[in-house]
């Protein structure tokens, strides 16, 4: 089969690294249930059904490639859904059970199941997944880092994020025009944001849609009556504020309402 542009398709080659990746689930036998993203032709399906401590299903959006996976893992089929994941609700296939997300991340859509992945994080306590590295890079980040930034504030909310290794061009056909890499989040049980979730992502994603300026220009308009933005803690840019700098930012703007 011949990997699809439209769909971001890099199909990996080598065995070693699809076990190494199914290898990284830890919570898996915990939940039982784990949910694959792009199975393309297989590889990490095989090293995943290899695993007896969870049930594994898999979300695939390209015909061909269902067709593919049904005639060499037959006893998936009834597990195989064919649906975008980016409009596919887990609940009718898991209800409110968890499960663990996994997958070799379709790089045209990578950022976007992660923020699907936050809608259902509730259900979900841990994902490893293969992303071109820039995004791998985004997600860990610390503050400081040039390419900190909204997703890395959003995921590390609620995440604990981990790099666990990168994966070079040429371990893929076609060979992909970047570098890629694994990572591992594992969600914050018994988490609460301790602030309104909504004003939080909206105070996260206005302050770095104009990261060069200062917090007292961009978040302005959230504190138009407050004295607050003469503080020194409003002279700084939003790459060197950490997740819990932005959880008192939000409580500070619910404050002053």
């Amino acid at each position: 089969m011949q990997a699809k542009k439209s769909y971001g398709q890099h199909f990996l080659k080598h065995d070693s690294i699809a076990a190494r990746i199914a290898d990284s689930l830890l919570r898996a036998s915990e939940t039982g249930k784990v949910l694959e993203v792009g199975p393309g032709t297989g590889m990490l399906t095989r090293q995943l059904l290899v695993r007896k401590d969870f049930e594994l299903w898999a979300v695939e959006a390209d015909r061909d490639m269902v067709a593919v996976l049904q005639q060499n893992f037959p006893d998936l089929s009834d597990r195989l859904i064919f649906q975008d994941f980016l409009d596919y609700d887990p609940r009718t296939t898991f209800g409110d059970a968890p499960f663990c997300l996994v997958g070799n991340f379709p790089y045209n859509i990578s950022t976007q199941i992660l923020f699907k992945m936050l809608d259902y994080r509730t259900q979900i306590p841990e994902m490893v997944g293969m992303f071109q590295k820039e995004v791998a890079d985004r997600v860990v980040s610390a503050p400081g880092s040039k390419v900190y930034g909204i997703t890395s504030v959003l995921m590390q909310a609620f995440y604990r994020t981990e790099y666990l290794f990168t994966v070079e061009r040429g371990s893929f056909n076609p060979p992909p025009k970047v570098l890629s890499a694994v990572i591992r989040l594992t969600r914050k049980d018994n988490f609460t944001l301790d602030c309104d979730e909504s004003l939080f992502r909206k105070i996260v994603k206005a302050a770095f849609n104009q990261r060069r300026k200062m917090l007292r220009n961009t978040l302005k308009p959230f504190f138009p009556d407050s004295n607050l933005m003469e503080e020194p803690f409003f002279q700084k840019r939003p790459e060197e504020l950490g997740w819990e700098a932005y959880v008192d930012l939000t409580r500070r703007c619910q404050a002053a309402r």
